[in-house]
């Protein structure tokens, strides 16, 4: 049994049982898990992910090191690949775009494999195809959350909620209810991406290897989050209205704990509070740091121009010329070659006199 993932597994149910347990025995602990927790998540995620950003900001690069793709830009008959490995600022922030919005790099990843004593490659689209439906459907349910925060909701909130809700169940069944909630896709496709994302940890040999408690930790999470929050939509029901009401609450730092909340809501509040904690100090931060990352975000133009490390100082060398005038008879002493007694004098010319012409 892998311990990397059980560890995990078991720190986040044990963080539900906090939750539901806690909340359904002692019911003064809403204020802790509807108002503190979330106060001090939030806190610990502005100043640690700032934090985390300047000190990367810091870090001096005096030389070009961008990860290149493709050919760099050199005689005007050679043809360049303007985006993998770009010459100019445009280039540059056209391979950031397309890394941001479509994961390029992920997409021209392959996976080796030794097929009857040959090495093959092949692309590893599904690797691709779950990360970018895991990371749109992850950002559009964020967004759709802006509705419990704002007052009146913005329209590009209602317009994508509408678009997201496009699927209603009553559709699909071809029939009329009245009272049966809109299937929201993005919900579904987010548990659908970060459960293959969490198999693919656990069955693929490789990623398996190199997978650390730290790596399933926030799969699981991001799987509470999403599988309570369905739960919430569909099946328990709870009251919209009060949650809501909390939300608001807090983002007008006057908060406030409506007593029809069911403990499931406070389980789903710990487990965003924990990932919302957790997020500067873990892989997640690729969200930040993928803007800071500098084989990403400068130019490969080392052929069109000259760079000098501006750090460089004049140093004082003792030439080797130097060390065996130093140090010939000590060398010679010890059988070791040396390159002026190697030179043969003239034809007629004794030693003495070649020595005297070095």
């Amino acid at each position: 049994m892998n311990k990397r993932y059980m560890i995990s597994l078991l720190a986040v149910i044990a963080l539900f049982l906090l939750a539901y347990v806690g909340v359904t025995a002692v019911p003064a602990t809403r204020w802790l898990f509807g108002v503190l927790i979330p106060y001090a998540a939030v806190l610990v995620f502005i100043v640690f992910f700032i934090r985390r950003i300047l000190a990367w900001a810091r870090v001096p690069v005096p030389f070009l090191i961008p990860t290149t793709g493709g050919q760099q830009k050199s005689l005007p008959w050679i043809q360049h690949a303007k985006w993998d490995n770009p010459f100019s600022k445009s280039g540059v922030f056209m391979r950031m775009l397309l890394e941001v919005v479509a994961f390029r790099s992920l997409f021209r990843n392959t996976r080796t494999r030794l097929r009857e004593g040959r090495v093959s490659y092949s692309l590893e689209i599904f690797l691709w195809v779950g990360a970018l439906a895991f990371h749109y459907a992850f950002f559009t349910v964020l967004f759709r959350h802006l509705r419990f925060f704002t007052e009146p909701v913005p329209l590009p909130v209602r317009v994508l909620e509408n678009v997201d809700g496009f699927f209603r169940l009553e559709v699909l069944l071809n029939t009329v209810q009245i009272g049966v909630p809109g299937v929201y896709l993005s919900g579904l496709v987010l548990l659908a991406a970060v459960t293959y994302l969490l198999l693919r940890r656990l069955f693929v040999p490789g990623v398996k290897y190199i997978s650390l408690a730290s790596d399933y930790f926030p799969l699981f999470l991001i799987i509470g989050i999403a599988f309570t929050g369905i739960l919430m939509r569909y099946f328990t029901k709870i009251d919209v209205t009060a949650a809501k009401q909390l939300s608001m609450g807090l983002v007008t730092f006057r908060p406030n704990i409506p007593p029809t909340l069911d403990s499931i809501f406070y389980v789903h509040m710990l487990f965003v509070s924990v990932l919302l904690a957790y997020f500067p100090f873990s892989k997640l931060m690729h969200l930040g740091g993928i803007f800071m990352s500098p084989t990403r975000n400068m130019r490969s133009d080392t052929r069109g121009r000259r760079y000098v490390n501006p750090w460089n100082y004049p140093v004082e060398v003792h030439t080797y010329d130097e060390y065996e005038d130093e140090f010939r008879d000590k060398m010679i002493e010890a059988g070791l070659p040396v390159e002026k007694e190697s030179i043969e004098p003239a034809a007629g010319e004794p030693a003495e006199a070649s020595d005297k012409k070095e």
